[in-house]
This record gives C-alpha cells, structure tokens and sequence, in this order.
C-alpha cells in the first residue's frame, strides 16, 4: 500500500464521570477500562502504571461498566469516545487527548495502490490545498472536535 500525507492526527482520549476527575494524574490508583490488546492498554502499562488497566473485549462494554460506576473511567480512540460525550451529558473528557507518536502513528493517510505515486502527489496536492485554505481546519471542527 502507498499513502498519502497524513489527513489526521491519530490520537486518544481519557473519559470519565463530568465533574469527577480534571487531569491524567488524578487517575492514579483508579480503574480504567480499555480494548484488550490495544495500544490503549500498552500506552497505560507503559506510561502510567499507577492506573491500574481493566480490560475489556469491546469498548461498548467498558463504557457501560463507566456510567454504572465499576470503572472510573475509558481510554480509547478520541473519534469514538468523542462520539459517547455527545450523546451522554454525565460523561467529559480527563485531561488532553494524548498523540504520543510512539504509540498512536504519524496520522492516518488515504490508502492507494503501491505504486501510484501520481495519484499520490494530487491527493497531497489536494489536502495541502484544502488544508491552506482553511476548508480542512472547517471540516475538522465540525466532525472531529476536541
């Protein structure tokens, strides 16, 4: 596979009760609900081992265990638990979202077929273009907020 420049910034997002916990830090000791086998589970044993993982088969099934109040929060894909904040009111997001390189990517580009760089260089032509332009920055704050 060849791909494009990259269009977005892979990232993750921590996600708990609104009002309970303001950072990172104030996890420490909690019980945080991940994908088992994720680089979300890999970032937190790695990077901070004082929250204690509690792994999960989906992230549906952790976010029900977060609003029953048997975790004290999730850590996944911002796109998807963005999505949980939207639709449910007793949720926020703890602290920043995290992009740290060594675990999330580079960004996610447009998969093309090994060899085409032509295609390639219009496709990065074109997102340079929307990006310049201010329709990329448009689109992003509509559909991939925080």
């Amino acid at each position: 596979m060849l791909f494009t420049t990259p269009y977005y910034e892979n990232s993750a997002l921590f996600v708990g009760q609104q009002g309970k916990f303001t950072s990172i830090d104030a996890l420490k000791g909690k019980k945080v609900g991940v994908q088992n086998g994720t680089t979300h589970q890999k970032f937190i044993t790695d990077k901070h081992p004082e929250i204690t993982t509690v792994p999960y088969d989906s992230y549906q099934n952790a976010k029900l265990d977060l609003q029953n109040g048997r975790i004290d929060a999730v850590f996944g894909d911002t796109a998807v638990v963005t999505e949980w904040l939207k639709s449910n009111p007793k949720l926020a997001a703890v602290g920043d979202k995290v992009t740290d390189k060594d675990y999330f990517g580079t960004g996610l580009g447009i998969a093309l077929r090994q060899g085409n760089t032509e295609l390639q260089q219009k496709f990065n032509a074109a997102l340079e273009k929307v990006k310049s332009d201010g329709t990329y920055q448009s689109i992003y704050n509509k559909w991939f907020q925080k």
